[in-house]
């Protein structure tokens, strides 16, 4: 059959569409993206940072601060509390910066320092024992706190018996602050009970402690005229909620500044 020559042929054309041509490519939606990833991350960060307690948010910051030791070498390998400088717990050196402390005192610290690094360094189990020590500087002086561990105490429940691994850091304590003349402090607290005890036995537990931890002391050849105060504070000052906690059954070594000795 042939081809009417009045009938023209019929030719389609396809137009190549290339995507991300000028402003109206998908570029843009990559980077805004990215920017709502972004503020997602940087509030969840602020609702994380608000959900901690100040002891914790303390922590964090003192992690991304420049801070230098107080002293200027250390004895040992990793270190006291787990290879962190003294002035690194607790914010110490901030403390430090806040009072005038002689140059007796400061040499003191930094003597008790190297005495507790030397004895921990290289020992395994004391330093699983020093996970019950914190550190930090007061107004008074040097604190070393003691404190329960959950499953971990301090203390047999039942007798009040000091366990081994208190007698170990009464040992380390002892010999360290025998390195220096400064007068001790010691003090403790414990944590509440239920209210349906008949007779409440804080008081009496945390006089029968601090008296068990002089008697440590004093075993280890610690002079007893330097042991400026003995307190028992009961459950009156939690250093944690909920006041039932363990963490809350603490001793508290004070290292006294000489110019608070009387």
């Amino acid at each position: 059959m042939q081809r009417s020559d009045n009938v023209r042929p019929i030719i389609i054309k396809r137009k190549k569409v290339v995507a991300g041509d000028g402003h109206h490519g998908g570029a843009w939606k990559v980077a805004y993206a990215d920017f709502v990833t972004a503020m997602m991350a940087f509030f969840l960060m602020l609702w994380l940072l608000g959900s901690v307690e100040d002891e914790q948010r303390r922590g964090i910051a003192d992690y991304f601060s420049d801070i230098q030791a107080v002293q200027s070498q250390s004895s040992g390998g990793d270190g006291v509390m787990g290879g962190e400088a003294l002035s690194q717990v607790e914010s110490l050196a901030e403390a430090l910066a806040e009072q005038e402390i002689s140059k007796s005192d400061l040499e003191a610290l930094d003597t008790i320092v190297d005495a507790i690094e030397t004895q921990v360094a290289g020992d395994e189990l004391l330093g699983e024992a020093f996970e019950h020590v914190a550190i930090r500087m007061t107004d008074e002086g040097l604190l070393i706190e003691l404190f329960d561990l959950d499953d971990r105490p301090l203390f047999n429940p039942d007798d009040g018996t000091p366990r081994p691994v208190l007698v170990a850091l009464a040992d380390v304590l002892s010999n360290a602050f025998g390195t220096v003349t400064n007068p001790v402090a010691v003090q403790t607290h414990s944590r509440s009970f239920p209210t349906v005890f008949l007779q409440n036995p804080v008081w009496d537990l945390t006089i029968s402690r601090a008296m068990t931890m002089q008697r440590l002391m004093l075993d280890q050849g610690f002079p007893e005229a330097r042991i400026h105060r003995m307190t028992g504070n009961a459950d009156r000052v939690p250093a944690v909620s909920p006041a039932t906690a363990a963490r809350n059954n603490r001793i508290e070594l004070i290292l006294l500044l000489q110019s608070d000795e009387v």
